[in-house]
């Protein structure tokens, strides 16, 4: 990315691209529909492409953008006054997994839907890989918080997974 913010080159926005689309729309799906999540993907590349002058090199690139992403998320259902707190994702099922694969992934996505949004953000984003600090950061919160939001969520999964799959 610095090398990117230097030169715009478009060969290196497509790198970026290539290794953080498809997380970044995963992560975006856990929050909303797939409408929305791949309008809002889109709406982040544009913002990388507009805003690259704003990344600082101190920080990790996909950090970044998934903090414009949810950023731009959190406007969009401010925007329309949906409140995904209330609202569930559609749980979609691999077709080429076995039944009992598909069991399993059909109780963690119902599990994961019931998960307030902001514990289920956290969670998202600690599956994507980042650690409190960086989560704390994208999401403007402070890392207790986002501790406590990862303590109930797994709590939560647990108990849900452990009463459905017994």
């Amino acid at each position: 990315m610095s090398r990117y913010v230097l030169s715009g080159d478009a060969s290196l926005l497509a790198k970026l691209y290539d290794n953080c689309a498809r997380d970044l729309y995963h992560f975006l799906l856990t929050l909303s529909e797939p409408e929305l999540a791949a309008d809002i993907a889109q709406k982040s590349w544009l913002r990388v492409m507009e805003k690259r002058h704003m990344y600082h090199s101190n920080g990790q690139f996909k950090a970044w953008l998934f903090t414009l992403a949810r950023n731009l998320l959190m406007d969009e259902y401010r925007r329309t006054k949906r409140y995904p707190l209330l609202e569930a994702c559609e749980v979609r099922d691999q077709g080429s997994q076995n039944k009992v694969d598909g069991t399993l992934l059909k109780a963690f996505s119902q599990a994961l839907e019931t998960l307030p949004f902001y514990q289920r953000e956290a969670f998202m984003l600690y599956q994507e890989g980042f650690g409190v600090q960086d989560i704390a950061l994208i999401t403007g919160e402070n890392q207790e918080t986002i501790k406590s939001r990862l303590r109930y969520a797994k709590q939560q999964l647990r108990q849900q997974l452990g009463e459905c799959c017994e």
